[in-house]
């Protein structure tokens, strides 16, 4: 039996015409919304809801989105205007037109504010960005007002004595448009996170109570007046101890129950006139809506800080914890220096003043090159000594630098500097193998330490032969892996897990510093990256190195 499969997953191309339709679908749908909440025997509206659903989406959606602010516009304003018997066709449709321009430039004159001035699609994160959401609604406002009012003018649909006032009765609706849908539909769009806590539960149902009660008080006609002196606190209570989706839904159902009464000629904000009972009650929607979004802004700043504190306060023992060890393992690290550095110090030179008092005591004249080849032997090692003390510092000292790596020119270099430092004079045999196909960068000078301090304890711990040194080198996934096997004397077991030690000796010829690699360890550390050693006792040793290449 055969199935049918059907994919419903669009291609990309349709996803732009997708948004601009539900714009242009949720623009009409707050037209039709706005037309409930007109005056009776006006045509004034105490807010315009398709100005801050509108603002919402371009912000959500982006700016490509604005064809169906223009849509949406269009339709709804023929509509709102098709049975007016006081305007012809071709007037409405001119009308409908330039209103439309104008929610089209409003929005994306508003949302090219927000991207530009805030710098966050969230504008209510912190009070400073509220304030100057605030400022670009009042702003950008102007735009549609303008325009529609010119528009109306010009069209014959109201007199030159009624522009102002018609100018600032759009403006004021549109503000409070977007006061009251834009901050409610960006804060639903955040995550949300709900955690059930007790005492929160409680307390809302103390406040849903609460509601409840001021709903039976109202209904005395005595109590009324009071609406906007109870709104108030409540909102001073949902914005501390709640977020702005819940602050902002409750201004926004506190608000359309104000005009809903006030439409019907009832609650405290009706006065002698139409116009100053809209404008009392588009006061009052401003006030309590701006006292939510920037009272919960506010809060939320506050909160994301005390939560930073919080954090740092809870990793400020652990990294106390952390530095002490360190200063720990520095001062232990400095008394093992001291000590050491006095005594490697005073060796070659003890040494270079014997041999030149023997030098002097001796007559015999083909005893001089002896003297002075001990006596270039102990500066030799002298000055191999200062050498490995000032890597260390340097290493310790200095920040990781960014080069680009060529490990055959790198490996060439330190071959060279090193290939007559044999017992015999004789040029190090070295095999090399290196696959880099890809560029790499890391810290060349580091490189160039740990590779210097592996070759020359090869070269200085072979065991009775010159040594051979084979290098192979792999650059892949933005790391590069060495291998470094010598065929020299090797390390006993028992010294392995030692050797990374400051001034720790495997052998007892004093051929070396004990810092070789202890030096090449902190290097690798600098560079967050790994070493192991294998090592079998008369037969040569294998250095594995890991390191990952800078960012």
């Amino acid at each position: 039996m055969s199935q049918l499969k059907l994919n419903f997953k669009l291609p990309l191309k349709y996803i732009p015409d997708l948004k601009i339709g539900l714009v242009a679908v949720l623009y009409y749908l707050a037209a039709r919304l706005g037309y409930f909440l007109v005056f009776r025997q006006t045509t004034d509206l105490p807010a315009w809801p398709p100005s801050g659903i509108a603002f919402a989406l371009i912000i959500l959606l982006g700016r490509s989105a604005w064809p169906g602010v223009t849509l949406g516009a269009l339709v709804a304003n023929i509509l709102a205007y098709w049975n007016n018997q006081d305007l012809d066709k071709e007037a409405i449709i001119a009308i409908s037109s330039f209103i439309a321009l104008g929610q089209t430039l409003e929005v994306i004159f508003g949302n090219y504010l927000v991207k530009a001035w805030i710098k966050d699609s969230y504008p209510f994160r912190k009070a400073r960005d509220t304030f100057r959401f605030l400022f670009v609604t009042f702003l950008m406002c102007v735009i549609g007002a303008s325009i529609g009012t010119i528009s109306l003018y010009v069209n014959g649909a109201i007199s030159s004595e009624a522009v102002l006032r018609s100018a600032f009765t759009w403006w004021v609706g549109s503000v409070v448009g977007i006061l009251l849908f834009t901050p409610f539909l960006l804060a639903a769009s955040q995550k949300q996170k709900f955690d059930f806590l007790l005492p929160r539960a409680v307390e809302a149902g103390i406040f849903i109570v609460l509601m409840i009660g001021i709903c039976f008080l109202l209904l005395n006609s005595s109590l009324v007046r009071a609406l906007p002196y109870l709104a108030i606190p409540l909102v001073l209570w949902l914005a501390f101890r709640f977020n702005l989706l819940v602050t902002i839904s409750f201004a926004l159902a506190v608000s359309l129950v104000a005009i809903f009464f006030t439409i019907q000629s009832k609650g405290p904000f009706i006065l002698g006139t139409v116009d100053d009972t809209l404008l009392l009650l588009q006061i009052f929607i401003g006030a309590i809506c701006i006292s939510a979004i920037v009272l919960s802004a506010t809060v939320a700043e506050r909160t994301q800080a005390e939560n930073e504190l919080t954090q740092f306060n809870s990793t400020l023992e652990a990294m106390v914890i952390e530095r002490t060890k360190e200063l720990s393992k520095r001062n232990s690290e400095l008394d093992n220096f001291v000590y050491s550095v006095s005594h490697d110090l005073r060796a070659p030179i003890a040494s270079v003043l014997g041999l030149i008092n023997l030098a002097k005591s001796d007559a015999d004249p083909k005893m001089t090159k002896t003297y002075l080849d001990k006596i270039y032997s102990s500066a030799l090692q002298q000055d191999n000594f200062i050498r490995e003390i000032l890597d260390q510092s340097r290493n310790s000292r200095l920040e990781v630098k960014r080069d680009k790596i060529q490990f055959e020119e790198l490996i060439d270099e330190t071959f060279n500097q090193l290939k007559f430092a044999t017992s015999t004079g004789t040029a190090v045999e070295k095999i090399v193998d290196i696959h880099q196909s890809e560029p790499f960068h890391s810290d060349r000078w580091r490189l160039k330490v740990i590779l210097n301090n592996l070759i020359s304890n090869s070269i200085r711990y072979r065991n009775g032969r010159d040594p051979v040194i084979k290098i192979n080198v792999n650059v892949i996934n933005q790391k590069v892996q060495f291998e470094i096997e010598d065929n020299g004397r090797g390390i006993a077991k028992e010294h392995i897990e030692n050797v990374y030690r400051m001034f720790y000796r495997a052998t007892d010829d004093g051929a070396g510093s004990g810092l070789g690699l202890y030096i090449v360890k902190e290097t690798v550390d600098k560079l967050k990256g790994s070493i192991s050693i294998e090592s079998e006792e008369g037969h040569g040793t294998t250095v594995k190195l890991e390191i990952p290449e800078l960012v």
